[in-house]
């Protein structure tokens, strides 16, 4: 599929982009950084991929790229709570709408992105495991059309119980 571009025009236009006026007109956060960054072909193959192959959000598939950005990363690391969630949760609703235009639909579930560290007054929001330092969570995404391959929830149901509960009651 051909790359979207969003423009902060149509971010803004969106139902919930609007809603981020302040992030998105707020010119000490990166967000021009940020839709330059989603506008990238390969980066939005990744996002799908994410999900098709590896059964994990979009977001998963450029996160690490994404919080490596210098300006994205400083800003980030700044003690500024507020800030940095509104900044994080624009992000959110940018990959919703480039997977929306490129035929996904969410799904109402969240992905986990990484374990969160304890909170500090003296120390950004961040996480101590997983995949992202500065992500917890991400929603998962469906094609419209349907998906090419069956979980292994939906696959391993075709085979008889192997829990220790099944075999406990045989015993």
């Amino acid at each position: 599929m051909p790359k979207c571009t969003v423009s902060l025009n149509e971010f803004l236009k969106d139902r919930q982009g609007r809603t981020f006026a302040d992030v998105a007109n707020d010119e000490s956060l990166p967000f021009g950084d940020v839709l330059a960054f989603f506008n990238d072909q390969d980066r939005q193959k990744r996002m799908e991929d994410s999900e098709v192959h590896h059964d994990r959000a979009p977001l998963a598939g450029v996160v690490r790229e994404l919080e490596s950005q210098s300006t994205i990363h400083r800003f980030l690391a700044e003690i500024h709570a507020r800030k940095s969630q509104r900044l994080r949760q624009a992000i959110g609703v940018l990959v919703r709408i480039i997977m929306e235009k490129r035929g996904w639909e969410k799904t109402g579930k969240k992905g986990s992105l990484g374990v969160r560290a304890s909170r500090s007054s003296t120390a950004p929001i961040h996480n101590t495991g997983g995949l992202s330092l500065w992500f917890l969570r991400a929603e998962r995404y469906k094609l419209v059309e349907g998906m090419p391959y069956r979980s292994v929830q939906s696959r391993c149901r075709e085979f008889p119980s192997k829990s220790p509960k099944a075999r406990a009651s045989k015993a």
